[in-house]
C-alpha cells in the first residue's frame, strides 16, 4: 500500500512539472511571437522633412484662350483631352465683315498713295521724282539767280502753299496705312490661335454661338502643359526653418504609391497659410522627373525633403524605439529567442528610419512590437 501511494506520488509530480514546463515553454513562446523580428543593419540615410502637398501648374504652363473681339464662333476645333501645339487653330469667329474693312483700308491706303503722286506732279518739272523737299520737314526757297538742279532758277521752285499741299498728302497716306494695319490686327483676332503647346483641359463655347469681348475675354479653352508641373508642399512652421532652396525632394502620389518621383526646392512663400489654427509654409518643388507626365494637377502628394545625408551608418525602423522619458529603447533578441529591453541612441531620422548612434551593431535582431 506504501508503495503505492510512493508511485502515485512521483507519478503526480513528474506531471506537475511537465505542465509547468510546457506553461513556462508556452509564456516565452507567446512572448517572442508578440514581436516582428527585423536585422539591423548599415544604408545610406538622409535627414528629412515630411510634408503634403498637390501638384499644379508652373506659372505659365495653364492659360485660359479666349477672344478679343465679339461674334458668333464659326468653327471649333478642339475638343476635351485633345493634344494641341502652340500657334495651333482653336477656333474661328465668323470674319466676313472684318475681311470687308480690310478691303476698304486698303483701297483707301491706293488713293492717299495716288493723292501724294498728285501733289509730286504739281510741282515745277525741274524737280525730279527722286527730289523730295519739304518731305522731311525743310523747307527750301531758292532766289532768283540761284542755280538749281543745272538750271538757273528765274522764279522760286515753289511756294508755302505747295509745301502743304505735299505734307497733307503724305499725312493722308501714313494715316491710310495705319487704318489698313488696324483692320489686318482686327482681322487676325478672328482666328483663335493657342499660345501655348499642350492639352486642353475645358472647353466653354460652342459653334455657333455669339460671344462678347468687353473687358473681360470670354474663354473659349483652356489649355494645361502636362510637361510643366510642380508641387505645392505644406511645410510646418516647426519644420521651415530647416528647408532651403535647392534641396532635393521625393514624393509620391496615390495613384503610384510605389513610385517614387524626384524633384528640388526651387521657392518658398514668405507667407504663411493658416488653416483651423495650423500654420504652414508653401514650399514650391520644381520636378526633374523623367515620368512627369503620369502626373495631373491637383493630385495630392506625400513629400520628402532631404537636408543632409549620411552614408554606411545603422539604421534600424523608426517604429521599433521606445521612448521613456529622455531615454530611447529597443528590444533585442538574445541566444536565448526571448527579447530583452537595451537603450540605444539615436541620430537623424528619414521617413520610416532612424540612424541608430550607439547600444547596437551591424547584424542583432531587433523586435517590434505587433499591434
Amino acid at each position: 500500500m506504501k508503495k503505492f501511494i510512493f508511485v502515485l506520488m512521483v507519478l503526480t509530480t513528474l506531471s506537475g512539472l511537465a505542465f509547468a514546463g510546457n506553461f513556462l515553454f508556452r509564456g516565452k513562446k507567446e512572448k517572442s511571437s508578440g514581436f516582428e523580428a527585423v536585422n539591423v543593419k548599415k544604408k545610406n540615410i538622409g535627414s528629412s522633412i515630411l510634408a503634403t502637398g498637390t501638384v499644379k501648374p508652373v506659372i505659365g504652363a495653364e492659360v485660359k484662350v479666349g477672344a478679343r473681339i465679339s461674334g458668333k464662333v464659326e468653327h471649333l476645333y478642339a475638343n476635351i483631352g485633345d493634344k494641341i501645339g502652340k500657334d495651333q487653330v482653336i477656333a474661328e469667329i465668323e470674319k466676313r465683315d472684318l475681311e470687308a474693312q480690310v478691303a476698304q483700308s486698303e483701297a483707301n491706303l491706293k488713293a492717299s498713295e495716288a493723292g501724294v503722286g498728285v501733289s509730286k506732279a504739281s510741282f515745277w518739272p525741274a524737280l525730279s521724282a527722286e527730289t523730295d523737299y519739304g518731305a522731311q520737314g525743310t523747307t527750301y526757297f531758292p532766289q532768283q539767280g540761284q542755280n538749281f538742279a543745272g538750271l538757273k532758277v528765274s522764279m522760286p521752285l515753289f511756294n508755302g502753299q505747295d509745301l502743304y499741299t505735299i505734307k497733307q498728302s503724305k499725312a493722308s497716306k501714313e494715316a491710310a496705312k495705319a487704318a489698313l494695319e488696324f483692320s489686318k490686327v482686327q482681322l487676325s483676332y478672328a482666328t483663335i490661335k493657342a499660345p501655348i503647346s499642350g492639352v486642353i483641359a475645358s472647353v466653354t463655347t460652342q459653334e455657333g454661338e455669339t460671344v462678347a469681348a468687353g473687358l473681360t475675354a470670354p474663354t473659349f479653352v483652356t489649355i494645361i502643359d502636362l510637361t510643366r508641373l510642380q508641387v505645392d508642399a505644406f511645410v510646418d512652421e516647426t519644420d521651415i526653418g530647416r528647408v532651403k532652396v535647392g534641396q532635393k525632394a521625393l514624393f509620391t502620389v496615390d495613384t503610384y504609391p510605389d513610385k517614387e518621383f524626384t524633384g528640388k526646392v526651387k521657392a518658398i512663400y514668405p507667407k504663411a497659410i493658416i488653416q483651423e489654427n495650423v500654420v504652414n509654409f508653401d514650399v514650391v518643388i520644381e520636378i526633374d522627373d523623367p515620368n512627369i507626365e503620369l502626373l495631373r494637377p491637383d493630385m495630392t502628394t506625400s513629400v520628402t525633403i532631404y537636408q543632409e545625408e549620411r552614408k554606411g551608418v545603422l539604421v534600424i525602423p523608426r517604429s521599433a524605439v521606445v521612448k521613456e522619458g529622455n531615454e530611447r529603447f529597443v528590444f533585442v533578441k538574445e541566444t536565448s529567442g526571448s527579447f530583452e529591453k537595451k537603450e540605444i541612441k539615436t541620430g537623424i531620422q528619414s521617413g520610416k528610419d532612424i540612424e541608430v548612434t550607439f547600444g547596437l551593431k551591424e547584424g542583432d535582431v531587433i523586435g517590434i512590437k505587433r499591434d
